[in-house]
């Protein structure tokens, strides 16, 4: 009998190495899967399905030749992570945790994150069945946080269910309640009747254990709800908790109503771990109630039928055992072929190599001392002849640099001292003029005077003398201005307030500005950031480039308010802003603006908009160099006709 056992076990792995062997609902299904992720699933869907049929065995090692030959290692490992699930149930959970962790590697390697979850519930089922608690539940809750990643729900709800039901029979019972609870709760989102089914008799065992009997009872007609309709192993496992429920509370007529309602289902669908269960409910109830007889009668069912349960456990260990043994010669065929091969294709690839490597140092050496001479002289050659003309055009740059620079400055030198020195030789030689003419009238005492052209010849003189004052005044302000834009600034830089400063001299120009003019009305708006920190700065230098860009822009407002109606309204806006380690300081106004062919030129020495005599064009030039040395920026934003804003980063560590 054994003997034909064994031949028809050979002929169903023939069968299962010539075709794939899927159903075609599950064939469909696989081919739709786009990724191996998908593709995973819907194997370990089927392959669950089939767990406790006596063929199960043989259609893995089918599918795992089949996909062996197809060099599908990800599809091979999922069907090698259910037959470890197996494994772990009959016993050999040794080889089911080697193999489930090396499993777990390869699928980490690939990133796979279904077969990374799946992987962690097959080794905590390992765990689980060496006793092995707390590595079992700490593979599960790595299951669950894998699960979380993918948004895997129906893991999720399987996972929560099998980590309550772990901790309610290992006497956690209040640990176990929260975790049945969020399986409920994925369950009922993904509408999934038979994973509801089972989630509430866990729930009911969980209050079972926690001699909560009333709760136990409402749970398990919850879960009765249930698995009537879908699923005959839920509904036998939830008759077996009314049996339970029922004997605890001594309701002995109920109890064994539904422990042999549990024997009926579980006879017909072959549940015998559910069958053992109902025989030892209805055992212990008759033995409550004095009837020994009965008692005896079903307690030795109970042994029976455990005893023919693992006699159908040690059938399936030994197709295991087997199947672990083909698997493992087929393998080492395929991998001593793979290595001869291997061998085969390296030696022949190193022979052309070195054929090749030979080949290619003759013909590099042979050429080589053919042109090495005559290449390396003219290499040198050349390298002489553009060093020496890198030399030569790189002193006439930095010599045409310094001779531009120079003429630039120096024509910008002598046009603006060259307009308040006209103006003083002009006024001084009429001053002369006017003062032979007074001679002359002062020397005729015989003649009448003409008092009136004296007196108009005195006011000349006054004017006269005025004006060169104040171009004299002006040629020193120009040569002063110089003076600052070549100095260096001795200032310490030290943390200062920047809206502190902006403040201040803004208030200053202002009020400075209404002390020569009491007419001049204008608006200014701040917004200062208020989470500013204190930045190292030379706060002089600072105020100056500050108190520059405030003249500026009343002098722009003032001249827009003279040329237009009294409906404008001349304003003024400061803000400071922190993005990131730089702080903008932001100067704007609502004036003509400047115009687009000029603003490239505003921060030149010397150039100005203003007419003659009133500035020197250096204000804006000292400012860009002060702004540099504090290694900062400072740029122009203007439309003609409405308005310019100046804009200062400064860096802030």
């Amino acid at each position: 009998m054994k003997r034909y056992i064994l031949i028809a076990f050979c002929v169903g792995i023939c069968f299962g190495i010539v075709a794939q062997p899927l159903p075609d609902s599950v064939k469909v299904l696989y081919n739709k899967a786009k990724t191996g992720s998908e593709k995973g699933e819907v194997l370990t869907l089927y392959l669950l399905s089939i767990k406790d049929g006596s063929n199960f065995f043989t259609v893995c090692l089918g599918l795992s030749n089949y996909f062996k030959n197809n060099n599908d290692q990800a599809a091979f490992d999922y069907v090698q992570l259910l037959v470890s699930g197996n494994l772990s149930a009959i016993g050999d959970f040794a080889t089911a945790l080697n193999q489930s962790l090396a499993i777990l590697t390869r699928f980490e390697n690939r990133n796979d994150e279904y077969g990374i979850v799946v992987a962690n519930i097959m080794v905590s089922l390992a765990y689980y069945y060496s006793g092995d608690k707390e590595k079992s539940i700490a593979f599960q809750k790595k299951a669950i946080s894998r699960a979380f990643l993918i948004g895997n729900k129906r893991v999720l709800a399987a996972s929560y269910s099998n980590l309550g039901s772990a901790y309610s029979l290992n006497g956690m019972p209040d640990s176990g309640l929260f975790y049945v609870q969020q399986a409920i709760k994925y369950s009922r989102e993904i509408n999934d009747p038979v994973k509801l089914a089972g989630a509430f008799c866990n729930l009911a065992e969980t209050y079972i254990e926690l001699k909560k009997y009333d709760l136990a009872l409402s749970y398990a007609r919850e879960s009765m709800v249930y698995a009537s309709i879908l699923d005959m192993v839920s509904h036998a496992w939830t008759m077996n908790a009314f049996a339970q429920i029922f004997l605890e509370t001594n309701q002995q007529d109920s109890a064994r109503y539904y422990a042999r309602l549990a024997i009926d289902l579980s006879a017909k669908r072959g549940l015998k771990d559910q069958l053992q269960r109902a025989y030892q409910y209805l055992s212990a109830s008759y033995e409550k109630t004095g009837k020994t007889d009965s008692a005896f009668k079903y307690y030795r069912l109970a042994i029976n039928t455990k005893d023919s349960l693992f006699n159908t456990q040690k059938v399936k260990q030994v197709q295991a055992i087997n199947f672990q043994e083909q698997m493992r010669k087929q393998e080492a065929e395929q991998e001593k072929i793979q290595m001869q091969n291997k061998i085969r294709t390296y030696a022949m690839l190193s022979g052309l190599a070195i054929v090749f490597i030979i080949a290619f140092f003759l013909y590099r050496n042979n050429r080589q001392k053919q042109k090495a001479n005559t290449l390396l002289q003219q290499q040198k050659e050349k390298v002489e002849i553009t060093l020496s003309e890198l030399k030569s055009t790189q002193a006439q740059l930095i010599q045409s640099e310094k001779m531009a620079s120079l003429g630039e400055l120096t024509a910008g030198i002598a046009h603006e001292i060259q307009n308040p020195l006209n103006f003083v030789n002009n006024f001084s030689e009429v001053s002369r003029e006017l003062i032979d003419e007074l001679k002359v009238e002062n020397g005729k005492l015989k003649m009448e005077r003409d008092e009136k052209l004296q007196n108009e010849i005195l006011n000349d003189l006054d004017s006269n003398l005025e004006k060169i004052n104040h171009h004299g005044k002006r040629a020193d302000a120009i040569v002063k201005g110089m003076l600052q834009h070549s100095q260096k600034s001795t200032g310490q830089k030290e943390p200062n307030d920047i809206n502190a400063l902006c403040d201040e001299y803004l208030r200053l120009a202002y009020h400075g500005l209404r002390a020569e003019d009491k007419d001049f009305n204008i608006t200014f708006k701040t917004d200062f950031d208020p989470s500013l920190e204190k930045i190292n700065i030379i706060p002089q230098d600072i105020g100056r480039v500050l108190l520059n860009l405030y003249n500026n822009a009343f002098y722009a407002v003032s001249q827009k308010q003279k040329a237009e109606s009294k409906e404008y309204e001349p304003t003024v806006s400061v803000s400071t802003k922190k993005m990131g380690n730089k702080i903008f300081i932001s100067v704007k106004d609502n004036g003509n603006g400047i115009p687009q062919n000029i603003v490239d030129k505003i921060f030149q020495p010397f150039f100005t908009t203003k007419p003659t005599g009133q500035g020197t064009g250096l204000g804006l030039s000292l400012s860009y160099d002060i702004i540099k040395a504090h290694g900062g920026e400072i740029k122009v934003e203007t439309k003609e006709g409405e308005g310019s804003e100046f804009i200062i980063k400064l860096p802030h560590q």
